[in-house]
């Protein structure tokens, strides 16, 4: 096989292996300096040691990168609902000046999310507790509001409404997204060799729990746009199918108890990340089918279908395989 350039498959198999050689030469050196500091040798290997050894992977507890896959989850989530809340509300004209809400509150959330991500201490930050609870406050506020823009239109909750009213589960995403990053932060501050909990609850089985009934929501919210769609495209049963199935997988291994292990739900989450993601694909060329196209981008992106709606699916399952991932670290859960 050839690429377009001119480069074979077999010149960049020799590339990646030299690459991957002097990585493990320079971490060997790394290491070799860190153990010469231990024994009284010079300064410049104090740094190589703290940076290798005592800040490094190998001294990164279980609890904290599970609290980071949870950060990265959140941060997914938030970062769908700044988007599709941007779009959306700036449709609406920002009519009613709350509608701002959402933006500014979802991009503290992504913000703190990517400071979780990157933060490797033991212990809970003060400003992510507080930004993650605004923004689980937020979205149920956001939902009632939802339920009402639709509720007083003549006809209530009629098909026509919902279809073209304010999607009710649109504010259920920064809802999720505060409480995965809240509960993130509970794992984080687990002391270690204690099973992290939530709510006296075994915390990868409460996440499980959790990212089952967020994928429910997403899935109900997806099919309700879809059918107004009317499914023309069969790709279209994908987010109503494959969600749902992980709900449930999700749900018994959360009901199923410590000590067993979960490769095929393992699988599915992966294989609904990348749902989400393709989703933006999808959309894009969704987008693409209206008059005019991408040309005319300014309206088909406001009519056309929401480009940031599918990665609440890739946050959600991103969040299912952190909640697998605790209960691996802690099969005694």
């Amino acid at each position: 096989m050839r690429r377009s350039n001119g480069v074979t498959a077999t010149q960049i198999a020799l590339g990646l292996a030299a690459l991957a050689a002097s990585s493990s030469l320079l971490d060997k050196r790394s290491l070799a300096r860190a153990r010469k500091y231990r024994t009284g040798e010079p300064k410049q290997a104090k740094a190589v040691y703290d940076n290798r050894i005592l800040g490094g992977k190998l001294d990164v507890p279980a609890t904290v990168t599970a609290a980071k896959r949870l950060n990265r989850a959140a941060g997914m989530l938030a970062l769908s609902v700044l988007a599709d809340s941007g779009v959306e509300h700036y449709r609406g004209s920002f009519k009613n000046k709350a509608m701002f809400t959402p933006l500014i509150v979802s991009a503290a959330t992504l913000g703190v999310s990517v400071h979780g991500t990157a933060d490797r201490r033991k212990a809970a930050h003060i400003m992510r507790d507080t930004t993650y609870l605004l923004a689980a406050t937020t979205g149920l506020i956001g939902t009632c509001f939802h339920f009402y823009n639709v509720a007083k239109k003549a006809g209530g909750f009629s098909w026509q409404n919902l279809f073209y009213g304010a999607p009710l589960g649109a504010p259920m995403a920064i809802l999720l997204s505060g409480l995965i990053g809240f509960c993130s932060e509970r794992v984080r501050e687990t002391p270690r060799g204690i099973t992290p909990s939530i709510f006296d609850l075994p915390a990868g089985r409460a996440m499980a729990a959790l990212t089952s009934v967020g994928l429910l929501g997403t899935a109900g919210e997806a099919g309700l746009l879809h059918f107004r769609g009317a499914f023309h495209n069969p790709f279209m049963l994908l987010p109503v199918t494959l969600p749902p199935l992980g709900a449930a997988l999700l749900a018994r291994t959360a009901a199923a108890g410590p000590g067993r292990r979960h490769p095929f739900v393992r699988w599915w989450m992966r294989l609904l990340v990348t749902m989400g993601l393709a989703g933006v694909g999808f959309h894009a060329y969704g987008v693409s089918r209206n008059m005019g196209g991408w040309r005319n981008w300014s309206q088909n992106v406001l009519n056309g279908p929401p480009l940031p709606a599918p990665p609440s699916f890739a946050g959600l399952a991103l969040a299912g395989l952190a909640a697998l991932g605790l209960m691996r670290d802690h099969p005694d859960a």
